[in-house]
């Protein structure tokens, strides 16, 4: 099944099948798809999802985070295309009407249960790793939680934070959350490797407190600043570094605090 992904062999008892309703390519490696929602299907906003297609006999799963938020009828995804991936190398090719396979349980940390109430809190992703916080931002729990967001995506090149941008501006222009949005959101869209307003890795930003100097905020104080982090291996370790050394401390969903991570990744 080079093309498309129709349910070609039986669906495995613990999947629901869903139909692809809309597919967007926004580089030759990014794009974000949706799917339909089963009924039965609940999840926290910034939970993930093992997904797959009914290609073989054993189909091969990703984790992959919910971009949509929780009220959201249908389902969002943002996944890089991986070259000989065994799933996104097919996974790029689903068109409208093609058949995703859901797993029944989500799972995940970069919940807001997972903190400490606080005044701000802090998104830092790269890549697709914006994609929970795609979630969260839409979601009205997050500005009952929080007075302040700020979203910082990092990319290679400015082409490649399109689904960003394209977030934040649906998202205040949303009439279920776009009031609670406004003047609430901030986004920090940055690249490494193409000349931009903003150029540099998020780790430097943050250890320059440039990141600080350009959204006029203060450095980040454990009494009142919160953190999310996604993104590669690398970038959670660095980033995870430099948020404890300002005091914030790791938590997780059965004992929240000042800062939490996910580890879920996409090949």
């Amino acid at each position: 099944m080079a093309d498309g992904a129709r349910a070609e062999f039986p669906i495995p008892a613990n999947c629901f099948a869903e139909t692809v309703t809309s597919v967007h390519h926004y580089t030759d490696r990014l794009f974000k798809f949706r799917i339909t929602r089963p009924a039965s299907f609940r999840f926290r906003s910034g939970e993930f999802v093992m997904i797959g297609l009914p290609n073989a006999e054993k189909p091969v799963f990703r984790a992959y985070s919910i971009a949509s938020p929780s009220w959201d009828e249908e389902l969002e995804f943002f996944s890089i295309k991986v070259p000989g991936g065994p799933l996104t190398e097919h996974l790029q090719k689903i068109k409208e009407g093609d058949t995703i396979l859901l797993r029944k349980k989500p799972t995940g940390t970069l919940v807001n249960d997972a903190l400490l109430p606080g005044k701000r809190v802090y998104m830092f992703s790269t890549g697709t790793g914006i994609a929970p916080f795609a979630s969260l931002i839409r979601d009205p729990e997050t500005y009952e939680k929080f007075d302040e967001v700020v979203l910082t995506h990092t990319c290679r090149e400015i082409a490649e934070l399109a689904y960003g941008k394209e977030l934040v501006e649906e998202t205040l222009a949303d009439p279920l959350v776009g009031e609670i949005v406004a003047g609430k959101l901030k986004y920090y869209g940055s690249t490494t490797r193409e000349a931009y307003d903003r150029t540099g890795r998020i780790t430097d930003l943050l250890t320059s407190g440039e990141l600080f100097d350009q959204l006029g905020l203060p450095p980040i104080d454990p009494a009142i600043d919160r953190a999310m982090i996604c993104g590669s291996m690398d970038m959670i370790n660095d980033t995870k570094s430099i948020l404890e050394g300002f005091g914030l401390e790791e938590g997780a969903n059965n004992a929240p605090n000042t800062y939490v991570v996910e580890r879920a990744f996409v090949g």
